[in-house]
């Protein structure tokens, strides 16, 4: 059987990486997500707390301080995401697996043995996700949808030159409400195995 990969995009608060969890222990392949973080800081020779506060966020703290005028953050994280770029095509090459985020969706666009799914919910349910499952205060869930979705979109527009809107490089969008997460997690792993192991 040839290797593939399902690559998940999520809006925040739609459980996403829940679902992912949930669809690596339903197909019995490996998922990636924080471990693309620790692998960056590795190849970096960087902390993990810093490639993390670097990740999607123009506002890191520790280039603030290090760069005070400003110079320097473009330029590093652009250097995080060329390396996570290689990180994420040597984890398709190594076997199948789940990619969650960091437009593993654009960057595998080439790749044949390929699923790419959007996970959303209507901004209700992720609000209540968020407060409920998340452990967040209304107002912190307020602002981590609105600048966390924000922050994702800008660094797709960054990075993925050919993105337009969220249809862009996905074959699957799913509205996890309807279904939760183990549910959305079985849908997505039985269209899988008709796709690549049937």
């Amino acid at each position: 059987m040839k290797p593939y990969v399902i690559t998940i995009s999520r809006q925040f608060g739609s459980m996403g990486r829940s679902i992912a969890q949930a669809l690596s222990r339903e197909l019995q392949i490996d998922f990636y997500d924080r471990d693309i973080v620790e692998e960056t800081a590795k190849r970096l020779g960087m902390p993990v707390s810093v490639i993390s506060d670097t990740e999607e966020n123009s506002k890191s703290i520790y280039f603030r301080r290090m760069y005070p005028l400003g110079m320097g953050i473009t330029s590093f994280k652009d250097e995080v995401f060329l390396v996570q770029k290689n990180i994420i095509r040597d984890l398709a090459e190594k076997g199948s697996c789940i990619i969650v985020g960091r437009c593993a969706e654009s960057i595998l666009a080439d790749k044949g043995n390929r699923l790419s799914v959007y996970i959303y919910a209507p901004y209700s349910a992720r609000f209540k996700n968020c407060t409920e499952k998340l452990g967040m205060d209304e107002a912190t869930a307020k602002k981590m949808i609105r600048e966390v979705d924000r922050s994702r979109e800008l660094y797709h527009r960054r990075y993925c030159p050919e993105f337009r809107d969220a249809f862009t490089d996905r074959d699957l969008m799913i509205d996890s409400s309807r279904f939760g997460v183990e549910g959305t997690a079985q849908l997505l792993a039985h269209l899988a195995r008709a796709m690549f192991l049937d």
